[in-house]
């Protein structure tokens, strides 16, 4: 979202900003750390996904990673405005990017950019997650959203009444942040099963043994019937896991 957007529905934005040049380089050197995605907004609409790679605080520059022959990359250069959004756990950074520069080289490209002078921390909307228990064996069904013909059906690692998260096997090809999911079935237990629309906020590398990534999911317009069902899931789980750790 704009940020004049955000200043006007939260009535300024003080609060969430972030100034201090250590602060910001702490933040960015956690997204460089966890490998996240950072996706770049260019104000034509286009999203490329990212991450961060150097952070120079000596020569105020930042070094994001960059897909030279993506056609998207180049008319992200060439936009007026690019806001990076990226988000660390409950947490939802943006900041905007500036003097973008791409820098071809031997072993890849990457972009350049001014160290933003300052970052917005916002804590994220229905941000509290449950973990389905693994016995109810929680899916979520769906078309590869680049390739019509292949039907998916992948693992809920964990569940909110704002979104979800999916996990992708590494022999799936992969999903461009930002795509939008249409009529996915998700089945969280015997009892809770519904249709939403997703779209992908941004991927999340794990560790090495788990063989996938980790897909964080919004849930766009919900309907009042299934936020009302996620909420009574996520309740009965709270509760179990409660009884569980008494056994």
């Amino acid at each position: 979202m704009p940020l004049d957007a955000l200043s006007a529905s939260h009535g300024g934005l003080d609060e969430f900003r972030i100034s201090a040049p250590r602060e910001i380089a702490l933040m960015l050197k956690q997204l460089a750390d966890g490998s996240v995605t950072v996706n770049l907004n260019g104000s034509d609409g286009g999203v490329v996904g990212s991450s961060v790679w150097a952070i120079d605080t000596a020569r105020g520059k930042l070094t994001l990673s960059a897909d030279a022959q993506d056609p998207k990359t180049q008319r992200l250069l060439e936009c007026d405005e690019v806001v990076a959004v990226a988000y660390l756990d409950s947490i939802k950074l943006q900041f905007d990017l500036q003097q973008l520069v791409l820098v071809r080289g031997v072993s890849g490209s990457a972009i350049n950019a001014a160290l933003p002078r300052e970052m917005f921390r916002f804590q994220r909307r229905n941000a509290y997650r449950v973990r389905p228990l693994l016995r109810s064996s929680p899916m979520a069904r769906m078309r590869h959203p680049a390739l019509a013909d292949m039907q998916l059906s992948l693992r809920v690692l964990d569940v909110s009444i704002g979104g979800c998260a999916l996990f992708l096997p590494d022999d799936v090809p992969p999903f461009e942040p930002g795509v939008l999911m249409n009529q996915v079935q998700v089945d969280l237990d015997a009892d809770t099963r519904f249709s939403a629309n997703l779209r992908l906020q941004h991927v999340t590398s794990l560790n090495a043994e788990s063989k996938g990534v980790r897909l964080g999911c919004e849930f766009t317009r919900p309907s009042g019937d299934m936020e009302r069902t996620l909420q009574r899931f996520i309740d009965q789980t709270q509760k179990r896991r409660k009884l569980m750790a008494l056994d």
